[in-house]
């Protein structure tokens, strides 16, 4: 960290001594005022509920401005990492720093493509789930199983076994979010192919059958390429603080990886996206179209509860630099599947026009988000609403992983302990319970 010219002081009203505290400025965002000596020196906490004024850490993986509505990856544009990188290279990136050559890339390939495969026993753990549990579930009970397999990766403290975690985490995703959708349908696991690309292996896991061969459409690959390119990392959100806090007290990586799938279900983070087609699906239930003005007037009125899901996002104050390119995919794959006149979808795009125009959606920058066109995206490719969340749990195990690893090898870093503001009761007696 670069120590800043500029100190703070902080001085208190009741006489107490001031304090100087120490700034430390970042390569770009807001300066930090470093507040590690504050309880030793005047007994006092700061407040913060939700960290939206906290540097929790200080990182080179990620940076967000959301006013410019900027998303940097190791300090490469997100716009040009998706139209001109795939989904392994980006998370060379995220992994290594930077992006890879070509025989850095072929090897980093063949390594993550040959760790494809589950340890058959994953197929009995799978059978103690209910048929129709939430793929969530699923994922959250197998990420977690996976270090009881795997005993020679486990300890994090040493490099080997995080570099190899994160080769097998990585690589075995796919395969495991494939195998929840496969026997939640009942249909045979496809094992996987290591001559695919890492998303049309996936395509083909997801969508193949014994009974005959299948060819994966490359323009629904490089859609799912650029959906897992996309959410590879977002800096420090709840999920990845969520890996962190749990990677801090010295856990293996499964178990910290299993710690941010479970905090990705919840709909206000991984589960926007299937908010968003229930929304779009319940708009459709009212009659549609025809019904969306009907809609909006509920969104806009305060004391409904009615809520806009997939448009505006609480990091971004401008257009999320995500939704520009999901956009084009979006069309890109109604398109080839000529699914434009789909009933859902047009109410999607009529709802996105709808959001650009109106005067109250722009003031607000209501603009739609990454979600809301993934959710389209993916619904057309046909992955069912409740595993897009998997899906987002498969692209964001890089980040999680890359995010954790560089927590370990922070000679700052200890384990997580946030404070309180206490407001409960003061010491008090036990009564005997007949004077209760």
């Amino acid at each position: 960290m670069t120590p800043s010219d500029v100190k703070a002081t902080l001085s208190f009203s009741d006489g107490s001594p001031q304090m100087d505290l120490p700034i430390y400025k970042g390569t770009v965002g807001p300066d930090v005022i470093d507040i590690r000596k504050l309880y030793a020196q005047t007994g006092k906490f700061t407040y913060d509920p939700g960290f939206l004024s906290t540097a929790s850490c200080n990182s080179t993986i990620t940076y967000i401005d959301g006013d410019k509505g900027e998303l940097l990856y190791r300090g490469y544009p997100i716009e040009q990492l998706a139209v001109n990188c795939d989904y392994l290279e980006t998370c060379y990136l995220l992994l290594y720093g930077e992006l890879p050559n070509e025989s850095q890339k072929a090897d980093f390939e063949y390594r993550v493509m040959h760790h494809t495969m589950v340890n058959e026993q994953m197929q009995f753990f799978l059978r103690g789930f209910r048929r129709d549990a939430h793929p969530m579930a699923v994922m959250t009970g197998l990420v977690g199983a996976m270090s009881s397999f795997y005993h020679d990766s486990t300890d994090i403290n040493n490099p080997e076994h995080r570099e190899i975690s994160a080769i097998r985490l990585i690589a075995k995703m796919p395969t495991l979010v494939s195998m929840a959708y496969k026997y939640t349908i009942g249909q045979p696991f496809i094992y996987p192919k290591n001559d695919l690309s890492y998303a049309g292996n996936f395509m083909r896991m997801m969508f193949a059958t014994p009974c005959e061969d299948y060819k994966p459409n490359e323009v629904l690959v490089r859609a799912m390429d650029r959906i897992f390119t996309l959410h590879a990392d977002h800096e420090q959100n709840a999920s990845t603080s969520t890996v962190r806090l749990c990677g801090s007290s010295g856990t293996n990586p499964f178990a910290a990886i299993a710690a941010g799938v479970a905090c990705l279900w919840g709909p206000a983070h991984g589960g926007a996206n299937e908010a968003c087609l229930n929304m779009l699906n319940d708009i459709q239930q009212m009659g549609g179209v025809a019904k969306i003005g009907e809609f909006i007037k509920q969104v806009k009125d305060k004391n409904s509860n009615v809520k806009l899901m997939g448009f505006g996002h609480r990091v971004y104050k401008n257009y999320d630099p995500r939704a520009k390119l999901m956009r084009e995919t979006c069309h890109e794959v109604l398109n080839e599947l000529g699914l434009h006149d789909d009933p859902l979808f047009k109410l999607a795009m009529e709802l996105e026009k709808i959001a650009l125009e109106d005067e109250y959606f722009v003031a607000r920058k209501l603009y739609p988000n990454v979600d809301f066109y993934s959710g389209i995206v993916q619904r057309a490719i046909g992955i069912p609403v409740p595993l897009f969340t998997a899906i987002f749990a498969l692209a964001r195990t890089v980040g999680w992983i890359a995010q954790l690893n560089e927590m370990i090898g922070d000679p700052e870093y200890k384990i997580g302990r946030p404070r309180q503001l206490f407001v409960g009761a003061t010491s008090r007696n036990v009564k005997p319970i007949g004077q209760r």
